[in-house]
């Protein structure tokens, strides 16, 4: 672990201002699992001591805070959200999330974690690709898998994890096989196709929450699937015996991204602690913990912090996905699914 007592310090920096003020309260909404213990944990704390606030933590996957936001247009009871980049790229144009305001942290930021709407910011850079149970594959004497093609293999029949399309994993992963099979984004149906036909078969479980897919790969229930970078590492950490491998074919790129939510007049509150999440020392808690690349170009990480995260050159090959096409199609994708996947 690294820098526990950094965010502390640096939060106390920016906030000092705000340590008197009446207690206000920030609703952020978060992934579950071991992102909502980072915060929890270690990055809220500092941020409450040092303005005053009361930070309540809102779990659920992206489709989940997407679903509570269009639902409370106008009159959100979110100040923050993090979501995947892609549909943090449609709730921007929906207008779900108000214009970032000012500040030098944003200068300091990699091109690529900037939003053209400038609502908001990618924190970390994950890949989507694959995940294998190191101990499995070391018992039977098998080759770590190279190649997404690998989850339509026989051989691991009932024991293959493939997220559902309401996650953005498996929103990837749906893509790519169509790509592998002479499909896109604005052809989907190879996709549908491949996985129905051989992927599908191979299934254990489509469950994308982190907390069910450590628990089988725990217990060797699941051997292989379709995951994140970041989240294996995430497991890794838990003591989960679980490898990312970036498949021959590529593996996609995929942003944690987050935005102060829009509200009738802009929470001050909600745009700093935005801000606070891309400091050098809360972007290196993200990295050691859950596995992403910082994008702060201040951020050090220390030797066996950088083994966890993608590196530039795997960063750089990483394969992207036309969002405007996927968020328009998602819904229409997700009922499909529902109908002819996980039947």
């Amino acid at each position: 672990m690294i820098r526990r007592f950094a965010p502390a310090l640096i939060a106390a920096s920016l906030f000092a201002s705000h340590a008197h003020a009446e207690q206000p309260t920030l609703y952020v909404a978060v992934f579950g699992g071991s992102f909502e213990q980072l915060l929890k944990d270690q990055i809220v704390p500092p941020f409450e001591k040092a303005t005053g606030s009361k930070v309540i933590l809102v779990p659920g996957d992206t489709t989940t805070t997407m679903a509570r936001m269009q639902a409370q247009k106008g009159k959100q009871t979110l100040d923050v959200a993090f979501l995947d980049d892609g549909p943090m790229s449609q709730a921007a144009q929906l207008d779900y999330c108000e214009t970032l305001s000012d500040a030098p942290v944003y200068k300091d930021l990699y091109d690529a974690a900037h939003f053209k709407s400038n609502k908001a910011v990618t924190i970390g850079l994950d890949g989507t690709g694959i995940v294998y149970n190191e101990r499995v594959f070391a018992a039977k004497g098998w080759a770590p898998p190279t190649s997404w093609k690998d989850l339509a293999n026989p051989l691991y029949k009932g024991h293959v994890q493939f997220p559902s399309v309401t996650n953005g994993y498996g929103i990837e992963s749906l893509v790519m096989f169509a790509r592998l099979n002479g499909g896109s984004e604005q052809n989907i149906e190879p996709g549908f196709a491949a996985i129905k036909a051989s992927v599908a078969p191979n299934v254990l479980s489509f469950d994308p929450s982190p907390g069910k897919i450590s628990e089988l790969f725990q217990n060797d229930s699941l051997w292989i699937g379709a995951w994140g970078a970041g989240r294996t590492q995430a497991l890794r950490n838990q003591g989960v015996p679980v490898k990312f491998v970036a498949p021959k074919e590529g593996a996609m790129a995929l942003g944690l991204s987050v935005c102060p939510v829009k509200h009738d007049a802009v929470n001050a509150l909600a745009q700093k602690f935005v801000q606070y999440t891309l400091t050098p020392d809360v972007q290196a808690l993200f990295a050691d913990e859950e596995g992403v690349a910082p994008v702060n170009k201040h951020t050090v990480l220390p030797p066996a912090v950088l083994a966890k995260v993608p590196d530039t050159a795997t960063v750089a090959a990483m394969l992207s996905v036309d969002w405007d096409v996927v968020n328009a199609m998602r819904p229409a994708w997700i009922q499909q699914w529902n109908r002819q996947i996980e039947q």
